[in-house]
């Protein structure tokens, strides 16, 4: 199986400020196992996109697959109610 390298958007880091320590630890435990998994059981595909959701409580993480150069790229993390303003 292959494994994927994970990068992020420069402006992730601006979202994680928005978001509790308690929760970052659970949001960073979730994108590490996108490594092996990257379309994990409840991805989503976004509609019209070629980017992916998963959840992690009640915050989601959009980020986009390059199957060819193994890599995920993690574009946004929010609170689902603001993550797709």
């Amino acid at each position: 199986m292959a494994v994927y390298k994970i990068y992020f958007k420069e402006s992730v880091e601006k979202d994680f400020r928005a978001i509790p320590k308690k929760d970052i630890q659970k949001i960073l435990l979730r994108i590490e196992a996108l490594v092996k998994d990257p379309r994990p059981p409840g991805h989503e595909k976004l509609t019209g996109q070629e980017k992916y959701r998963v959840r992690q409580g009640p915050y989601r993480i959009i980020y986009s697959i390059q199957d060819e150069e193994l890599t995920v790229w993690v574009v946004k993390v929010g609170h689902r109610k603001d993550v797709y303003r």
